[in-house]
């Protein structure tokens, strides 16, 4: 079938269950085509071609509503509605998002990027649908992984609870990016294997009906032989207690089990969840093969071997290796340490140190709240905690940061992997909002290295860091390729670094804009005005004589930072002017403006939202007219 003439999913109905298997057949050639140019979620989506088509065959988007679950599993739905077309320009500037997004089409019901959410937001569908007296399927399709999420269990009970009608489809393929962990785990290992029981309680329940009953004796025992099936087909009915119909499970590629089940769902009153098994990268051996979640999301390879395209000369090490090898280098001399990860061993780099300190380190699921508070609890007992989180996933434990870590000052190392533009995956991974969120809250320490050296050095001094919380960001990808210290030493808190001497504009800037401050001094210093660059790797405490120093010379300040304006460094800075009464000092702030930044090439983004070179360098000639009078 040509995928590229596809307008909506209606055509689906009238194909027979052999034209639906050739159809998935094409998806997937396509998706391993179209994905080894641009890269993408390929595991995710391989896994869910057959559940895809069969959902859009038996309801009807959008009147009934998909809602994807972290969203990364939407290609295929992507295809079905029409899109097809544009998956040569998937997660790049200007293109396809990787994610559901409203503006591309009615079917994107739920915009989602993180995980766990998709069960909360079909309750608040299904309340509106009710009120509205309206008639539609709500079905969230959800991961056994993002099943681990707390507000999924919140969602589970609350939706148990209400008793509204909504079709949970549970897509169990045993991974989230890694392997999943934890007890939930084991119980939906124990219901695969354990067979289906829904007909058979529901035959048991109609035979036992039928017989007569005597002195009432009968009937009760019926009822309680009828509340015991559950327990004698299948063992651990997690959900059943919840207030959910359990069916399954499933088989997630075969096209009579989907559809059967789909009809038995449809005519049951109340929540049902549909527990259906799929296998994730299913039709490529590379990424159906893969234990560790390397074909989670890849970027571009080559389709007859699998290997991936990686540039010709050798890279700097990655910054999340170079984090988490050096916090393992540190915990062979203290025993102390502890790495915690929310389900990102692998993207964080932290196999080496699982391997190594087994007892020491625990992936907990997709749970950053409960990981965030762990920290705090063996922070108490003297353990030296590295949470390594990515920046986008950090905003999710928000409260257990405040409440948990900081409020009791506790010596928890903050690891804020992917800090900054991330590029493909897009407004809900841009890690853009953590200095506006954890600046102001009282006993944090946040710092950014400016090189891979001095990132070594700024993890020496956070494991070392006896006073309280300490957190450090770092960027998505690659040092820069500075030699590297032999010995770590620990870096004074609150101490800023002067890159550059000059006496018309100062520059105060940290990490990845520091040689976006070199570029426009360079330019500037042939214009005969002479740029300051400090190196601010401390966001919070300030430097303050640093700073003092550069305003009691009346010397007007560019702050730029790669992260939001609101709330950001820059206004930490125009508050300590304020607090100390330079209240006519010149200072202008380059960063993220008051926007979501959507998916795209980071230099294109960059250059769309003005935080490049050419913006300093107009801002700096400006500055340059100007003096600073202490009030």
């Amino acid at each position: 079938m040509d995928l590229l003439n596809i307008k909506d999913p209606s055509f689906l109905k009238g194909l027979t269950i052999p034209e639906l298997e050739s159809l998935s057949s094409d998806v997937r050639q396509f998706l391993i085509e179209k994905l080894s140019v641009t890269g993408g979620h390929i595991g995710p989506n391989l896994g869910v071609v057959e559940l895809t088509i069969a959902l859009h065959t038996c309801f009807d988007s959008p009147k009934d509503k998909l809602i994807w679950d972290v969203g990364h599993q939407s290609y295929v739905h992507k295809i079905l509605t029409g899109r097809a077309c544009q998956f040569d320009t998937l997660r790049q500037f200007k293109g396809l998002c990787g994610f559901p997004k409203m503006v591309e089409s009615e079917h994107d019901v739920w915009e989602t990027g993180h995980s766990s959410t998709s069960l909360s937001a079909a309750m608040g569908m299904a309340i509106a649908r009710d009120i509205k007296k309206e008639k539609s399927y709500i079905v969230p399709i959800i991961g056994d992984g993002a099943l681990t999420g707390g507000m999924a269990l919140e969602a589970l009970n609350h939706i148990g609870h209400e008793k509204k009608n909504m079709i949970v489809i549970l897509n169990d393929n045993e991974m989230s990016i890694a392997p999943n962990v934890g007890a939930l785990h084991s119980v939906l290992g124990r219901l695969r294997t354990a067979g289906k029981y829904n007909w058979v309680k529901d035959e048991m329940e109609y035979i036992l009906k039928k017989i007569p009953a005597v002195g009432g004796k009968l009937a009760s025992t019926a009822e309680r032989v009828k509340d015991s099936l559950k327990y004698l087909f299948v063992s651990g009915m997690f959900f059943e207690e919840l207030g959910f119909t359990y069916l399954g499970p499933v088989d997630g590629h075969n096209y009579e089990d989907l559809f059967e089940n789909f009809k038995y769902a449809k005519k049951t009153e109340g929540p049902v969840l549909l527990h259906v098994i799929t296998k994730k990268g299913k039709g490529y051996n590379p990424a159906e093969t893969d234990k560790t979640g390397t074909w989670h999301g890849t970027g571009p390879y080559k389709i007859e071997t699998g290997d991936f395209v990686k540039p010709a000369t050798s890279a700097p090490p990655a910054w999340s290796s170079l984090v988490s090898e050096t916090v393992r280098k540190l915990a062979r001399k203290d025993e102390r340490i502890v790495a915690i990860t929310p389900a990102m061993p692998v993207g964080s780099k932290l196999e080496g140190f699982a391997s190594e300190f087994p007892e020491r380190m625990y992936d907990v699921g997709i749970a950053e709240q409960h990981a965030t508070t762990v920290a705090a609890g063996l922070a108490t007992q003297g353990m030296k905690p590295f949470l390594a989180i990515y920046s986008t996933f950090l905003q999710r434990a928000y409260d257990q940061v405040v409440h948990d870590i900081c409020r009791q000052n506790l010596n928890v190392f903050i690891g804020i992997d992917r800090a900054g533009l991330v590029g493909a995956d897009g407004e809900t991974h841009q890690g853009v909002f953590d200095i506006a969120f954890l600046r102001h809250i009282p006993n944090m320490v946040l710092m950014m290295p400016k090189d891979e050296n001095e990132g070594q050095h700024m993890v020496s001094t956070a494991i070392h860091y006896e006073k309280g919380p300490i957190a450090m960001r770092f960027p998505r990808g690659n040092g820069i390729g500075v030699p590297m210290d032999e010995n770590y030493k620990n870096i004074p808190i609150g101490t800023w670094e002067i890159l550059k001497e000059g006496d018309d504009v100062a520059i105060l800037t940290f990490g990845t804009t520091i040689p976006m401050a070199f570029e426009a001094a360079a330019i500037l210093e042939k214009e005969g005005i002479n740029v300051k660059i400090v190196n601010a790797r401390f966001i919070k405490p300030l430097d303050e004589k640093i700073l003092a120093g550069i305003l009691d010379a009346n010397i007007p300040i560019l702050t730029i930072e790669e992260a939001v304006l609101q709330g950001g460094f820059g206004s930490a800075v125009l508050e300590y002017a304020n607090e100390h009464r330079y209240l006519s000092a010149n200072i202008e702030r380059m960063g993220i403006p008051d926007q979501f930044i959507e998916h795209g090439n980071v230099d294109k983004l960059l250059d769309e939202i003005g935080l490049t070179t050419e913006s300093a360098v107009e801002k700096i000639k400006k500055l340059a007219k100007l003096k600073v009078k202490r009030v």
